[in-house]
C-alpha cells in the first residue's frame, strides 16, 4: 500500500485525497487551517462535495505547517529519460512539519516520508500597488471575503471592490450577506476585453453562477463598471476616501476620468499568485511563476505531483479536476479517460479566464515615486527605478539586497510578482526552509515520524 502525503486541504488537495483512496493508498492530508476547504469551500459544514466523509478515511492533520521538503531530486534525470529503475532508486521524500497553532508556542516538530507527495497549496490575492495602499482599511478581497464567509465579520460599513477578475463578484455578494453597503464593482478590464475573452461556448453552470451574482448586485443596487481602477487611497489613521480613474484597454489611466468616492474600507484584487514556495524547495521546475507538470500531474521531481492553483489559475473546478488526477496516479493507479476529460475541458475554462481578465502592461502609470511597493520594508517605487538603473546592481538578487524588497516577514509573497515586473527576474529562488520556523523549534528533539 503507497503512502500519499497531500500538502493543502482545498479543492484540490481534497480531490487528490478522495482519489488516492480509490487507488488503495494510504493517505495523510496537511494544512495550515484549523478546517478543510481551502479559500473556496469556507462553509465546510455544508460539505457539498462530501468530503467529510472522504477525510474520515484519512490522517487529517489540520493546523499543520510543512516547512521544508527533502529528496526525490536525484530521480529527476531518470524520470526525464524514462529509466524507472533510476527513478525508484532515487532518496526517499522528507516532509518536515510543525503540528499545532502557527502562533502557538508548543508546536510538535515531526518528519513524514511518503511514496508520493501531492502539493495542492493553491494561490493568494495579487494586488499591484497604488498611492496609499499601504493604509489600513485597504484589504485583498481574499481577506475580506474570509472575514465575512468564515467569521461573519464586515471589514467596513462603506466598501468599494475593485480590480480584476470574477473573484470580485463572490467578494461583493459575501459582503452584501453581512451587511456592508459596496459603493461599487470596479473591473479593470474595459468590457471589450472581457467580452473578447469571454467569447465562445457558453458554460452552462458558471452561466449561471454569474446570473446569480448580476441578480444580487442588481437586487442591493450596485453599479458594476468596466475600465474603471482604484489610483489612490486617501486618509491619515485609515482609509477615507478612493480616488478611482477610467483606464484603457492596457490599463493607461485616461486623464480627467478621475472621481473621488468616500468610503472606509477598499478591497482590491488583481487575480491570484501561486505559492509554489514548498514545490521549488523540492526542486520542482516553474515556467512563468507556475509548477511544471506532465498530463498526469507530475512534477519534474520523481514521485512528487502538483495540482490546483500553483499549475494555473482556473478556479475550484480545475482544482478538482486536477486533483483527482494527481490523486490517483501518486497511489499508482491510471487515470480513466473521464478523468483527463474533465481536467482538459476546465483548462479550457483556465485560458479564457486568462484571456478575459488579464493584468495591463501599463498599470506601473499608476505609481509615483513616493508610492510604497514592498510593506514590509517600505521600498518605494522610486528606489526601485534606482536600483534597477544601477549597472552596480546587476540581477534581482543584488536588487533585492540593495532595495530590501522581498526580504520582509513576508519574504517576498506580496510584492514579489510586482518587483519582478518592474525590474525583472521573475524566478524564485530556493530557500531550504520555506516557512517561518522558530529557532527553539528547530533546536527541539523530533517526535515520532
Amino acid at each position: 500500500m503507497k503512502r500519499v502525503v497531500i500538502i493543502g486541504a482545498g479543492p484540490a488537495g481534497l480531490a487528490a485525497a478522495e482519489h488516492a483512496l480509490r487507488a488503495g493508498a494510504q493517505v495523510t492530508v496537511l494544512d495550515q487551517s484549523d478546517a478543510p476547504g481551502g479559500q473556496y469551500h469556507r462553509k465546510f459544514h455544508a460539505d457539498p462535495h462530501g468530503f467529510g466523509e472522504v477525510l474520515s478515511r484519512c490522517e487529517w492533520w489540520p493546523e499543520t505547517t510543512v516547512w521544508a521538503v527533502e529528496g526525490g531530486n536525484a530521480g529527476v534525470a531518470a524520470a526525464r529519460v524514462g529509466d524507472p529503475r533510476a527513478a525508484a532508486q532515487s532518496p526517499a521524500l522528507r516532509v518536515h512539519l510543525l503540528r499545532g497553532p502557527a502562533d502557538g508556542s508548543a508546536r510538535e516538530r515531526l518528519t513524514l516520508e511518503p511514496d508520493a507527495l501531492v502539493l495542492a497549496t493553491g494561490a493568494h490575492d495579487r494586488v499591484l500597488p497604488f498611492p496609499g495602499w499601504q493604509l489600513p482599511g485597504v484589504y485583498t478581497a481574499g481577506a475580506a471575503q474570509a472575514l465575512a464567509k468564515g467569521e461573519r465579520v464586515a471589514v467596513g460599513k462603506r466598501v468599494l471592490v475593485a480590480g480584476a477578475g470574477p473573484f470580485l463578484l463572490p467578494v461583493a455578494e459575501s459582503l452584501l450577506a453581512v451587511g456592508s453597503e459596496i459603493v461599487a464593482v470596479l473591473e479593470a478590464n474595459t468590457a471589450a476585453t472581457v467580452l473578447k475573452g469571454w467569447s465562445g461556448p457558453v458554460h452552462l453552470g458558471k452561466t449561471a453562477e454569474l446570473a446569480r451574482y448580476a441578480a444580487t448586485l442588481a437586487r442591493h443596487r450596485v453599479p458594476y463598471r468596466f475600465g474603471r481602477v482604484v489610483v489612490e487611497a486617501v486618509g491619515d489613521d485609515q482609509v477615507r476616501e478612493v480616488v478611482t480613474a477610467r483606464v484603457r484597454a492596457d490599463w493607461s489611466v485616461i486623464p480627467g476620468t478621475e472621481r473621488t468616492h468616500a468610503v472606509d474600507v477598499v478591497c482590491v484584487g488583481h487575480g491570484f499568485t501561486p505559492q509554489p514556495e514548498l514545490a521549488v524547495a523540492a526542486g520542482c521546475r516553474l515556467d512563468d511563476g507556475f509548477v511544471r507538470i506532465d498530463q498526469d500531474q507530475r512534477t519534474t521531481v520523481a514521485n512528487v505531483f502538483a495540482a490546483g492553483e500553483i499549475t494555473g489559475i482556473g478556479g475550484a473546478d480545475a482544482a478538482r479536476a486536477e486533483g483527482a488526477i494527481a490523486g490517483c496516479v501518486a497511489a499508482g493507479g491510471t487515470p480513466s479517460r473521464e478523468l483527463l476529460r474533465n481536467r482538459d475541458r476546465t483548462r479550457v475554462f483556465a485560458h479564457r479566464l486568462q484571456a478575459a481578465h488579464p493584468i495591463g502592461a501599463a498599470w506601473p502609470g499608476w505609481l509615483r515615486d513616493d508610492t510604497i511597493v514592498c510593506r514590509c520594508e517600505e521600498t518605494t517605487y522610486g528606489r526601485l527605478k534606482e536600483a534597477a538603473a544601477d549597472l552596480g546592481m546587476p540581477g534581482p538578487h543584488a536588487l533585492k539586497l540593495g532595495t530590501r524588497a522581498g526580504l520582509g516577514p513576508c519574504q517576498g509573497r506580496m510584492c514579489g510578482p510586482t518587483v519582478a515586473e518592474l525590474c525583472g527576474g521573475a524566478e524564485r529562488h530556493h530557500r531550504p526552509i520555506a516557512q517561518p520556523i522558530r529557532l527553539g523549534e528547530l533546536a527541539a528533539p523530533e517526535g515520532d515520524s
